[in-house]
């Protein structure tokens, strides 16, 4: 897989399905870069990073972590730079943590097929907590690029991040839009107020976690209307 540029700082590495790895997303500042989700697996993360170096682009100083679920998290102990998250987020990986402690690998690796797809080649499971954590919403500035990370109600999980980068008109999601694994169920009073949310949002591109770049008005259709 390449990297596609989406917007003037805004490079994407695209979702996989087979092992359901999600995008990751590369924001080029002036003085720093940041990258949103840190991957399924080191193995994720370390052919990100040489996509990254191909393209001649500075590996990131921070990784922005949009929701707890292993494939956006279970590559962290592998980053560069520091890892963020909300306070939620790192709660729930304690809670990850403390169960494959407990019960072994195993019990993580029986969720999913694409999981097992992920670790086939007996590759160990680790699990590692964010460096820092905010609640509510940050601004960041990475040199004339400015970038505002925050909290959102979602029907996906409890602990959704998205991630809005005003001057490009561009907003990373996460998986927020989705229902709640392992059924998918979406709660149609969480997927209203996620719609309110993005609705109020100057955006032009919204990208998904396991999905090409959409519009906001598809979105929040999406969110209101199931369309």
């Amino acid at each position: 897989m390449r990297l596609n540029r989406i917007s003037e700082r805004i490079w994407v590495y695209p979702f996989e399905e087979e092992r359901d790895r999600p995008n990751l997303s590369y924001i080029h500042g002036d003085r720093w870069s940041l990258v949103v989700d840190a991957g399924h697996s080191k193995d994720h993360t370390c052919e990100f990073y040489k996509e990254l170096e191909e393209a001649g682009l500075e590996l990131p100083k921070l990784t922005v972590i949009t929701h707890w679920h292993w494939d956006h998290t279970f590559g962290m102990h592998a980053i560069k730079g520091l890892s963020i998250a909300n306070e939620l987020t790192k709660g729930h990986l304690i809670e990850a943590q403390k169960k494959i402690k407990d019960e072994g690998e195993e019990s993580f690796l029986s969720l999913d097929e694409t999981i097992r797809r992920e670790y086939a080649d007996g590759k160990p499971v680790i699990v590692t907590l964010p460096d820092m954590t905010f609640s509510g919403e940050m601004m960041l500035d990475a040199g004339n690029c400015p970038i505002r990370i925050f909290q959102a109600e979602s029907p996906h999980t409890d602990d959704s991040t998205l991630i809005y980068v005003p001057d490009d008109k561009v907003l990373i999601m996460g998986d927020c839009t989705g229902g709640q694994f392992p059924g998918w169920e979406v709660d149609q009073t969480l997927a209203d107020k996620l719609a309110d949310t993005i609705q109020k949002i100057d955006a032009d591109i919204c990208l998904p976690g396991h999905w090409t770049p959409l519009s906001k008005e598809y979105i929040v259709n999406d969110l209101l209307y199931g369309e």
